[in-house]
């Protein structure tokens, strides 16, 4: 038990990757929702100040810009509507904080609904891409990947009462989130 001894700050971990070459990078709009300073950290370490240039908390997306001289490398998109029951998958994250973990899986299931999505009552989703992969606290924002290496979906949300991989997780499709990006 503590005393309130005035506000807290805290921080959170995400994942997200890079998709142009100019500094976008995307993420889930619950990773950064409250944030008061956001940083990006490259998988060599290096971390980079970051803005929030737009956010769409339906869809749970979120487009950062990092501005740097490093020569950055975007993913490729693939398109998740050719995603089949039963294909490979790896997820990329930063699970707990732990940093850059790749597990991986298979589409376990297809248009999945979820009610009361993001946290806004009354709002569902239809169209998540249920995965195996490992994914826990961290991974949110995090690419799901094709067997080819395209970006098939966003790590966005588990199922699980105990917070933690449980073999149920979901991603956004790449072929909604890639127009409202």
């Amino acid at each position: 038990f503590e005393r309130n001894q005035g506000p807290r700050q805290g921080s959170a971990v995400g994942s997200g990757f890079i998709f142009d070459a100019q500094g976008y990078v995307v993420t889930n709009n619950h990773v950064i929702a409250n944030a008061t300073e956001i940083k990006v950290i490259l998988h060599d370490g290096t971390t980079l100040s970051a803005k929030l240039v737009g956010k769409d908390p339906r869809a749970d997306l979120a487009v950062l810009k990092v501005d740097t001289t490093l020569k950055l490398t975007p993913v490729a998109w693939g398109k998740s509507e050719t995603v089949r029951i039963g294909d490979s998958v790896i997820a990329i994250g930063n699970p707990f904080g732990l940093g850059g973990t790749v597990t991986t899986g298979i589409i376990s299931a297809r248009h999945r609904h979820l009610s009361n999505f993001g946290g806004i009552p009354g709002s569902s989703f239809v169209d998540f891409l249920q995965t195996d992969a490992a994914i826990n606290k961290g991974n949110s924002g995090g690419p799901l990947f094709n067997a080819k290496g395209e970006v098939i979906g966003i790590n966005t949300a588990i199922y699980s009462r105990q917070g933690t991989n449980v073999g149920i997780a979901f991603s956004g499709p790449s072929d909604l989130a890639v127009p409202i990006i």
